[in-house]
C-alpha cells in the first residue's frame, strides 16, 4: 500500500475515515481516505459467459506481480461480498480482471452480468506466489478454464523482457471453442515471443480444427507436446481436479512445479452426527456437517469470518485451533493438535473443535 504523506499522518487523529469517504464520492467515486477503489472503464465480452473489466485504481490500490491475485469486494444485494481474480497491468495507471461466471456465483454472477462502466469495485492487496518463473529453464504453462488468467498476467510480462527468453509452452484446456479467451491476443503473443508455443486443448468439441487438440491430461499427450518435458519448470492453474491430476502426472517428472487451483476439491461430508464447533472468542457453539468447509460452514450458521480468496493461498481467514481434529483439503493431512495457524477455508473438522474465534 502507498505510505501516507505527512499532511495525512498529522490529519489522521481528526478523521472519520467513513465520513471523509461518504462526502468525498460526490466529488470522485474512487475518492477516499484510505480504502482501494477501482472505478470500471471498460467492459468487453472476452468468451462465453466470460468478460474482462478494464480498471482505473485510486492511489491505495497496491501493486502485484503477474501471476498473483487480488481481491475483489462488491455489494450484491446489499451483502458485501469477495471473491479473487488474477489481475493485470495495462499500462498508463490502468488494471484488468478477466472473470468467467460461476454457476450459482453471486460475485461472478453480478461482474458478468450486471457489472457496468462507471461501477467501483473494492480491490484488496496482492497475493500468491506463482510469479515469473526463473529464466534459466523452459516454462511449461499449464491453464484450464479461468486458470488461464494468470498465465495471459505471465505471458504479457514476457512479452516485455528481452528475446533471450527460455523455451515457453502454454497448454491451454477448455470444454469448447467458444469457451477459450485471448485467442487473438494470444496469436499476437507468439508473433512477438519467438520462444512461445501455445496449444489449444479441447474436451467437449465434436470436431477439431487442424491446429487443436483433444483430450483430457494424460502422459502420452503431454510428451507428444512437450517432448523435453522432464527439463520444463511447470505452473499450472485450473479446478482442484484438473490441478490434482496434473500434479499427479507430472510427480518427479520435471524440474520443477507450481500449482494453484481456483476451486477446492470435492469435501466429503461425513455420514452421522454433526460435529461441534465451539467459538472460543464468544464462546457460541454450533452444529456443522462433518467434513464440510469450515469457512462455509461457519457462513451457512451466521457467523462473518474474514476471508478473501477461499482457495488456501490469501491466509486471510487464517485462524488458530485449539482443540480437537481438521484435515487440509489441499492434501495437508490430518491435524490431531492445537494449531496457530490454520485456513479455514480449506479445512473441515472431523471431530468436535474449539477455534480461536
Amino acid at each position: 500500500m502507498p505510505t501516507a504523506g505527512p499532511l495525512k499522518r498529522m490529519l489522521s487523529p481528526l478523521v472519520n475515515p467513513q465520513v471523509f469517504d461518504f462526502w468525498a464520492s460526490h466529488l470522485s467515486p474512487t475518492l477516499s481516505w484510505e480504502r482501494p477503489l477501482a472505478k470500471v472503464l471498460a467492459r468487453r465480452v472476452e468468451a462465453r459467459d466470460t468478460v474482462t473489466l478494464e480498471l482505473k485504481p485510486n492511489r491505495h490500490v497496491g501493486g502485484f506481480a503477474p501471476g498473483q491475485h487480488v481481491s475483489v469486494t462488491v455489494s450484491v444485494d446489499g451483502v458485501r461480498l469477495t471473491r479473487s481474480y488474477s489481475p493485470s497491468w495495462l499500462g498508463r495507471g490502468r488494471m484488468a480482471v478477466t472473470v468467467k461466471k460461476i454457476p450459482g456465483g453471486k460475485v461472478s454472477g453480478w461482474l458478468t452480468e450486471h457489472c457496468r462502466v462507471g461501477d467501483v469495485l473494492e480491490i484488496g492487496p496482492a497475493f500468491g506466489d506463482m510469479t515469473q518463473p526463473t529464466l534459466d529453464r523452459p516454462w511449461l504453462l499449464v491453464a484450464a478454464g479461468s486458470g488461464i488468467t494468470p498465465m495471459m498476467s505471465l505471458l504479457r510480462q514476457a512479452a516485455t523482457q528481452p528475446p533471450s527468453l527460455p523455451p515457453i509452452t502454454l497448454l491451454y484446456w477448455a470444454r469448447t471453442r467458444a469457451d477459450l479467451c485471448f485467442l487473438r491476443e494470444l496469436d499476437q503473443l507468439a508473433g512477438r515471443l519467438p520462444s512461445l508455443t501455445v496449444h489449444r486443448i479441447l474436451t467437449r468439441e465434436s470436431a477439431l480444427l487442424p491446429e487443436e487438440h483433444g483430450g483430457r491430461p494424460d502422459e502420452t499427450l503431454l510428451r507428444a507436446l512437450v517432448p523435453d518435458l522432464g527439463a520444463r519448470q511447470v505452473y499450472a492453474c485450473g479446478p482442484a481436479g484438473f490441478v490434482a491430476a496434473v500434479r499427479a502426472l507430472l510427480a518427479g517428472q520435471v524440474a520443477a512445479f507450481e500449482a494453484e487451483a481456483f476451486s477446492l476439491p470435492a469435501a466429503s461430508v461425513l455420514s452421522g452426527a454433526p460435529v461441534q464447533v465451539t467459538l472460543g472468542r464468544s464462546g457460541r457453539v454450533l452444529s456443522v456437517p462433518a467434513g464440510a468447509p469450515l469457512l462455509a460452514a461457519l457462513e451457512a450458521a451466521g457467523e462473518r469470518p474474514a476471508h478473501g480468496c477461499r482457495m488456501g493461498i490469501c491466509n486471510t481467514c487464517v485462524c488458530g485451533k485449539l482443540a480437537g481434529t481438521t484435515e487440509d483439503l489441499l492434501g495437508g493431512g490430518l491435524s490431531h493438535e492445537p494449531v496457530g495457524a490454520m485456513k479455514l477455508c480449506v479445512s473441515t473438522a472431523l471431530t468436535d473443535i474449539t477455534l480461536d474465534l
